[in-house]
């Protein structure tokens, strides 16, 4: 059972690693990242029942926490990025720089 949890959890961390590599949306890379926070969560719990320390839920708790903040932030700097260039391009976030 772990083996399979294991498995999926690595699948879905490499799914995320590539889409917030490849896309160019700065929505997209959002998801990406919490599709790749989501696999470490099913690692944590996979772990966490193997062992049957709760230790690993409680680390659950704080990556859903850290994920919920990444959004807030990451939501708000995308409505910033679309107000000024009108695009939610990763390209135009790197020109507000200057």
């Amino acid at each position: 059972m772990i083996e399979q949890a294991v498995a999926l959890s690595g699948i879905l961390f490499a799914i995320g690693a590539v889409g917030a590599l490849v896309r160019r949306n700065v929505i997209v890379v959002l998801m990406c990242i919490e599709l790749m926070l989501n696999a470490v969560n099913l690692a944590l719990v996979a772990f966490s029942r193997q062992w049957g320390d709760p230790a690993g839920q409680v680390f659950v708790l704080m990556v859903i926490v850290v994920a919920a903040a990444e959004v807030a932030v990451g939501l708000g700097i995308v409505i910033a990025i679309f107000r000024n260039r009108e695009s939610v391009n990763v390209e135009d976030a790197s020109l507000l720089r200057w």
